[in-house]
């Protein structure tokens, strides 16, 4: 009896902690040890007031179109202003790069909900203040990013999905991180329900991914199964050497090349591998 208990206040207790401690678990803002640039920098308010802000690396009116990013777990907006522009410089697009609330010194407590009210802010903010036009923009998301791109673009069908070292789901994730048992009661306990894999399979969007093949973080079947699911196929890049944060560096030109046809989706695009490339 008493083992059973036992047995029992550790379940629940386990239960309990996770519940509580969900969006500490996967928002992870890192601290911002300098003053991020002015040049570039924009703010705006999503709609219950949350003051937020990002950057914009190109002219977006001039562009071909604007890329929106969102940034993983334990990543800032600033820290990708190198990619950016290396973004712009090789496909001439636009780069809006988003905050979420609690990152990078902002007010406020990223969580589940928050980050649909900041990517639609930013979303709208592009709309209203630079006129673009949905077709004219690509979303992009990386990890924690690719659900937060996925179920933007849910909402509002961009040009194209480009998803960079995606997870198939919150649901896939827990597996891997949490007590076997608690999974049986994870859609009971969760506050977290990103789905990338059933998004793509609905979106009448080309969806391309991107994802190395030695990710210790996000597995590399999550972005094939993220790719497999999709309704509309774009590019497939598989960088063998890659891990989860390296794979614009390990792929190199490869990378842009990759980014270039999914800023160019067609149809039944073909499917690009790292070492010995080839299109369907």
């Amino acid at each position: 009896m008493i083992a059973a208990f036992v047995v029992l206040a550790l379940l629940f207790g386990s239960l309990f902690l996770l519940w509580w401690s969900q969006e500490r678990i996967l928002f992870q803002p890192p601290r911002l040890l300098k003053a991020p640039p002015e040049s570039g920098r924009v703010s705006y308010d999503a709609v219950d007031g949350q003051r937020l802000t990002g950057f914009m690396v190109g002219d977006p009116r001039s562009a071909p179109g604007v890329l929106l990013c969102f940034h993983g777990n334990a990543d800032l907006a600033v820290w990708q202003l190198d990619w950016a522009r290396a973004v712009e410089r090789h496909t001439r697009y636009a780069v809006f790069l988003a905050e979420y609330r609690g990152y990078m010194s902002l007010d406020g407590s990223p969580s589940y909900p928050s980050t649909k009210l900041d990517a639609r802010a930013a979303y709208d903010y592009l709309r209203t203040v630079f006129g673009v036009d949905r077709t004219r923009m690509a979303y992009f998301g990386h990890s924690l990013g690719s659900g937060v791109a996925a179920e933007l673009a849910e909402i509002h069908p961009p040009g194209a999905l480009l998803l960079q070292s995606p997870f198939s789901s919150a649901h896939a994730m827990a597996r891997l991180i949490v007590w076997p048992p608690i999974v049986l009661v994870w859609r009971t306990i969760s506050r977290i329900h990103f789905d990338t894999r059933r998004v793509v399979s609905e979106l009448d969007v080309p969806v391309s991914v991107a994802h190395g093949r030695r990710d210790r973080i996000v597995p590399f079947r999550m972005g094939v199964e993220v790719y497999g699911a999709a309704k509309r196929k774009g590019q497939l890049l598989v960088v063998e050497k890659a891990g989860h944060n390296d794979v614009a560096d390990i792929a190199g030109e490869e990378y842009w090349r990759w980014i270039g046809a999914a800023l160019t989706p067609r149809i039944d695009a073909g499917t690009q591998r790292k070492e010995g490339m080839t299109q369907d």
